[in-house]
C-alpha cells in the first residue's frame, strides 16, 4: 500500500485508517501549475478533467507571464477558472525568476499539503515547482515529459531534463519521448504515454475559433495567407541573425500576405536594431498585436503556411494539417517532422526561401496526426494520476 505524503511525520500511534484518508473517500488533492502562455493550453483540459473526476483540484498561476495579452486572455478564452493562487513573480533573469517561484510556491505546498503537483512543459515555473514539491516529499507529475532538442544552450532543455529526473510520473506526448527517457536511464514504470494535451484544447475550441470570422474581419482568405511568429532569443537578440531572416521573410511576403503577431520582445529588438522601418514598409507583412488563443487558432487553421520558432505551434500545425516551417536549428518535437507537417529550415535564409517556394508550388507536407493526439489526453492523465 502507498502511504500518502501528508501522513508522514504523524504520531507513531496514529491509526492506519486515519493515515489512508483518500481510501476513505476524501478526494485526491492535486495542484496544477501554470506559469507562461504555452502552459495554459496544456493544463486547461487536464485541470477540467481533474474536477470532473472529483479531485480536490487547485490551480496555481506563478505569474511568469503577467501581461494581459500574454496571460489572462488565455484563461478567459480557454474557459479556465480564475487561479486559486497567483504568485505574481513577474519578470527577471532565469535565476531570479526561478528563485522567486520556488520561494512563493513552497508556502503554497506547505499550506495546501497536496498529494500530487502537476507541472507542464519546460518553462522556469516548471522546474521551480517540481524542485519545491520533490524536496517537500510531494509527488510530481510532469506533463509533456521526454521531449529533447539535445541543445543545452537552450534554457528550456535544462528545465526539461531536470524536471524529468525528479518527477514521479512522466506523462509523454509521443513515442520519441518514451525513447528519450529510456536512453537517460529512467525506469519505464515511471513513464506513461498519454498523448498531447494541447491537442485536447485545440479540438475543443476549433469550431468556436472559426466562428469568430476573424479572417473576414482582417480581409484574409482561407489558404491565402501565411502566419509568422518569431520570439526566441537566439533568433531575435542577434542582429546578424535577425536581419537576414527579416529580409527573407519580406521576400516571402511579396508572394503571399504574411500575418505577423509581433511578440513584445521581437518588436523591441527590431526597433533597437533599426529594422522596424523595414517591417512597416513591407506592404504584405501585416503586423498585429499578440493575439488571444482563439484568434490565433483561427489564423493557424486556415493558413497556407505557418513560419515559427515556437515549439507548441509545430504540434498544433501538425494536428491541423497545415504546413509549418520551423526557424530553428533543432526541435524537441521531431515527431512533427517524421510524421507531421513540419519542416526544420534552420536560420539560413536560403533554406527558408527554398522551403517556402516548395509550399507555394507544391503545397508542402501533408503528414499525419500522431497516436494519442485525439482529444482524450486529459482522460488518460486522470487515469495515470489515480494509479500514481
Amino acid at each position: 500500500m502507498i502511504i500518502h505524503r501528508q501522513c508522514q511525520g504523524e504520531a507513531i500511534n496514529q491509526s492506519i485508517n486515519d493515515c489512508f484518508e483518500s481510501e476513505r473517500g476524501i478526494p485526491l488533492k492535486v495542484i496544477s501549475v501554470v506559469g507562461a502562455r504555452p502552459n495554459f493550453m496544456k493544463v486547461a483540459p487536464v485541470h477540467s478533467a481533474f474536477l470532473e473526476a472529483g479531485f480536490d483540484a487547485l490551480l496555481v498561476h506563478t505569474g511568469q507571464h503577467y501581461d494581459e495579452k500574454m496571460s489572462q486572455v488565455f484563461f478567459d478564452q480557454l474557459g479556465m477558472p480564475r487561479p486559486d493562487v497567483n504568485l505574481h513573480v513577474g519578470s527577471g533573469s532565469h535565476a531570479v525568476q526561478t528563485a522567486r517561484v520556488m520561494e512563493a510556491f513552497e508556502k503554497v505546498v506547505q499550506a495546501e499539503q497536496p498529494d500530487v503537483v502537476l507541472v507542464a512543459g519546460d518553462v522556469n515555473s516548471t522546474i521551480a515547482c517540481a524542485l519545491v514539491s520533490t524536496k517537500l516529499g510531494v509527488k510530481v507529475a510532469h506533463l509533456e515529459a521526454g521531449l529533447r532538442s539535445y541543445d543545452r544552450a537552450m534554457p528550456e532543455e535544462i528545465n526539461r531534463v531536470l524536471t524529468d529526473q525528479i518527477s514521479d510520473v512522466l506523462l509523454t506526448p509521443s513515442a520519441d519521448g518514451d525513447e528519450n527517457l529510456a536512453k537517460e536511464g529512467i525506469e519505464s514504470s515511471r513513464v506513461v504515454r498519454v498523448g498531447n494535451a494541447m491537442i485536447d484544447s485545440l479540438l475543443t475550441h476549433l469550431e468556436h475559433a472559426r466562428s469568430l470570422n476573424f479572417l473576414e474581419s482582417h480581409a484574409l482568405e482561407s489558404r491565402g495567407y501565411g502566419l509568422l511568429t518569431l520570439h526566441r532569443p537566439s533568433n531575435v537578440d542577434v542582429k546578424e541573425v535577425l536581419e537576414p531572416l527579416l529580409e527573407a521573410l519580406c521576400e516571402c511576403a511579396k508572394r503571399l500576405p504574411i500575418v505577423f503577431p509581433a511578440h513584445p520582445r521581437t518588436r523591441k529588438q527590431l526597433t533597437a536594431f533599426g529594422l522596424w522601418e523595414k517591417v512597416e514598409n513591407t506592404q504584405q507583412l501585416k503586423v498585429v498585436e499578440p493575439l488571444g488563443y482563439l484568434e490565433f487558432l483561427a489564423l493557424q487553421s486556415d493558413a497556407k503556411v505557418v513560419m515559427t520558432d515556437s515549439g507548441g505551434i509545430q504540434e498544433e500545425t501538425t494536428a491541423l494539417g497545415v504546413p509549418c516551417l520551423t526557424i530553428r536549428e533543432n526541435t524537441e518535437r521531431p515527431i512533427t517532422i517524421t510524421e507531421g507537417t513540419n519542416t526544420l529550415v534552420g536560420v539560413n535564409p536560403e533554406n527558408l526561401l527554398k522551403a517556402f517556394d516548395d509550399i507555394m508550388e507544391n503545397g508542402g507536407k501533408t503528414g499525419q496526426v500522431p497516436e494519442f493526439w485525439d482529444g482524450k489526453t486529459a482522460q488518460r492523465v486522470v487515469k495515470a494520476i489515480r494509479e500514481l
